[in-house]
C-alpha cells in the first residue's frame, strides 16, 4: 500500500464541505482546508465511496451465476464509483441459493484489485408474495429460519427482504432481527397495517420503495404509506424509469434516511441486448432493462449516474451524496464507510466539476477506471 496520498478539491465530510486535501493511506487521516458552504462550479470534488445494497449484476455477470462472476459485477460498479455492495439473490430453489452463497463465501475472504469490496449478501426473497414477483423468479416460499441459518453459516446475510404479510413472517422478522440480520419490507401486498406492524417486530426498512408493493391510496394506504408515515430508511431506484421524480421528492421529504441503490443487473455496463438475471431472461433497451412481458427487471443503473440524476431533480449534492453513501453505510451499521473523516477507510470518489467520475480509492487503493 502507497503510504501518504493525497487529493486536493472540495472534500465531503460529516460536518460539510472543506476546500482543500485529504490525506490517507488505506484509511483517512486527516480532512485540511477551509470549510465553505458549496463547492465552486469549477472544484474537483471528493465524495465518500457510494455504497450500494441492492447489485445483482454488472459487466454481463449476475450474482447467481456462480464463481467469478462476483469479481467482474464488483469491478465493474467499482469503475462508477461504488466502493462497496452487498450481492443480491432472487428468489430461487434451496440448491441453487446454497451454491450462490458457497460461490460468494470465497469472494468475501478477500477484495480483488480494482474491485468494489464486498460487504455480505442481500437476500431478496425467496419470503415473498407471489403476487408481487416483479421480476423475481416464481420460486417463493414461507420463512424458514433454519433455512436462513444455513445460508449466513456460508455468506453473511446483511439485509433480506420479505413479504410480511405472508403468513408466519412477522415472527419471522423478530427471529431474523435477533440474528442481526436488517430486514425490509419487499415484494408485498401488505396493508399499512401490515406494514406498521412488521417495523414494530423489528423490520428496518423497505425494498425498491414504491416497486413491487402495495400503493399508497387515501383510503388504504398501503406498504407505500406504512414506509412514508413511520419509516427511518427505505431504499430505492433513482434510474427516473422506476420511480416518477416526483414520488421520489415525496420519499426524500418523508423518510429522513433515504438511501439510493442501482438493483443493477448483468446489462449494467453493457450496450442494449439480451442478459439474464437469476436465470431468467432479460432485454436491455431504451435505458431500461425489462422482462419479455414489458415488466422492469432491476436497472442498468450505476451509482455516478444515480448522483447526476439526483442533482438533475433537484437536490444538492451533499444531500445526493449521503443518499449514496452515508445512508446506506449507517443502516447496515458500517460507520468506517460512506463517509471522509480520520480514522476510517479511505473510499472515495473523485469527480469533475461536471460529476464525471476522475479517480475512485478503494481502501486507499487507486483503480484504473478503463476495462480490465
Amino acid at each position: 500500500m502507497n503510504q501518504h496520498n493525497r487529493e486536493h478539491g472540495c472534500v465531503l465530510t460529516p460536518s460539510g464541505w472543506v476546500r482543500g486535501a485529504i490525506n490517507f493511506d488505506d484509511r483517512v487521516s486527516e480532512v485540511v482546508g477551509d470549510a465553505v458552504i458549496r463547492p465552486a462550479k469549477d472544484d474537483v470534488v471528493v465524495l465518500p465511496g457510494f455504497v450500494d445494497l441492492h447489485v445483482h449484476g454488472g459487466a454481463g455477470a449476475d450474482v447467481m451465476d456462480g464463481p467469478g462472476a462476483i469479481e467482474r459485477i464488483c469491478k465493474l460498479h467499482a469503475r462508477h464509483g461504488t466502493t462497496s455492495l452487498l450481492a443480491t439473490t432472487v428468489a430461487a430453489s434451496p440448491e441453487l441459493l446454497l451454491q450462490t452463497f458457497e460461490a460468494l463465501r470465497g469472494a468475501l475472504d478477500r477484495r480483488p484489485i480494482a474491485a468494489a469490496r464486498l460487504l455480505g449478501v442481500h437476500l431478496e426473497g425467496p419470503y415473498l408474495n407471489p403476487k408481487r414477483l416483479g421480476a423475481q423468479p416464481d420460486c417463493v416460499r414461507v420463512g424458514n429460519i433454519d433455512e436462513v441459518r444455513d445460508l449466513h453459516a456460508r455468506a453473511p446475510i446483511r439485509v433480506l427482504t420479505l413479504a410480511p404479510e405472508v403468513a408466519g413472517n412477522i415472527a419471522f422478522v423478530r427471529q431474523l432481527k435477533a440474528m442481526g440480520i436488517v430486514v425490509q419490507c419487499g415484494h408485498t401486498e401488505g396493508t399499512y397495517e401490515e406494514g406498521v406492524a412488521a417495523m414494530m417486530a423489528g423490520a428496518g426498512g423497505f425494498t425498491h420503495l414504491f416497486n413491487a408493493m402495495s400503493p399508497l391510496h387515501h383510503r388504504a394506504p398501503g406498504m407505500v404509506g406504512a414506509a412514508l408515515a413511520h419509516a427511518e430508511y427505505a431504499e430505492l431506484i433513482p434510474d427516473l424509469l422506476h420511480v416518477h421524480p416526483g414520488a421520489m421528492r415525496v420519499a426524500l421529504r418523508a423518510i429522513p434516511h433515504l438511501y439510493c441503490v442501482t438493483d443493477a443487473t448483468a446489462a449494467a455496463g453493457m450496450p442494449d441486448g439480451d442478459y439474464q438475471l437469476g436465470g431468467q431472461p432479460v432485454t436491455k433497451c431504451m435505458g431500461g432493462v425489462r422482462l419479455a412481458d414489458g415488466t422492469l427487471a432491476g436497472s442498468s443503473l450505476t451509482m455516478d449516474q444515480a448522483l447526476r440524476n439526483l442533482v438533475e431533480i433537484g437536490l444538492d449534492l451533499d444531500a445526493a451524496a449521503r443518499c449514496l453513501s452515508t445512508h446506506p453505510a449507517d443502516y447496515i451499521g458500517e460507520r468506517e464507510r460512506g463517509r471522509l473523516c480520520a480514522g476510517v477507510w479511505a473510499d472515495m470518489v473523485v469527480l469533475t466539476p461536471g460529476l464525471q467520475v476522475n479517480k475512485v480509492y478503494i481502501e486507499g487503493e487507486c483503480i484504473e477506471l478503463t476495462d480490465a
